[in-house]
């Protein structure tokens, strides 16, 4: 059981305390403030490192990946980001940055429903971190999304292909600048599928990317013209 030191200067009687003991007491009440500190730390980053690793087996992530949300937890434990917040929700964002800062294509909701948490508790914290630590995230390449989303939903090497061709066209032209890679991808995908005569669904799509069928069509809008 931990143990902490009291704030009043008197011994067990009630009397006062001299100087010289007031000085040893208030050194060893600021090593107990400091120790029960590093304490609360300790016990946070042992739990968030032991989140990451039932993620990353839920979410096939690789160590290069943990290895980075890890770097990210402590610096928020660093800047006290954690005092007063979940746990999970930004253990979940530390993954979704990395996943971001390593190219690894991962949706906010792919991150969120590994930890059994609502989608905007994880885009809060990400939105927390991103801008409290600064963090610098490589404009991710919605082509990387492609192969993913196409073998989830069974699509042939033709469909990959015509979406791959679709999104390097958007790519020239600043199409895909800010926006979120896996729904472009997904809808770059749906339209190629439309176009080989494939018959996915929207839905199934949005099942396949974890995009919504809303955010699909959004982007299918600024695609089609390309065709």
């Amino acid at each position: 059981l931990s143990t902490i030191i009291g704030q009043q200067n008197k011994d067990a009687t009630g009397k006062p305390l001299d100087t010289n003991m007031k000085k040893s007491i208030e050194r060893l009440r600021t090593w107990d403030n400091r120790s029960q500190a590093y304490s609360s730390s300790d016990r946070n980053l042992r739990q968030a490192l032991s989140e990451m690793d039932k993620l990353q087996d839920k979410l096939s992530l690789t160590n290069a990946v943990i290895e980075k949300a890890a770097y990210i937890y402590r610096k928020a434990i660093e800047r006290k980001l954690v005092k007063g917040r979940s746990i999970h929700g930004l253990v979940a964002a530390c993954i979704y940055a990395a996943c971001r800062n390593t190219e690894t294509p991962r949706t906010l909701d792919d991150v969120a429903d590994g930890i059994n948490i609502r989608r905007k508790d994880v885009a809060r914290c990400y939105r927390l971190i991103f801008r409290e630590l600064d963090l610098k995230i490589p404009v991710a390449d919605p082509v990387k999304g492609v192969s993913r989303i196409a073998s989830i939903a069974g699509l042939g090497e033709i469909t990959k292909r015509k979406a791959i061709a679709l999104l390097n066209k958007a790519k020239k032209i600043g199409i895909v600048a800010g926006k979120d890679p896996m729904g472009i991808a997904a809808a770059a995908l749906y339209l190629a599928c439309i176009s080989s005569g494939g018959n996915k669904t929207q839905k199934e799509i949005s099942i396949a990317s974890g995009v919504t069928e809303v955010t699909i069509r959004n982007r299918c809008a600024g695609l089609k013209k390309l065709l």
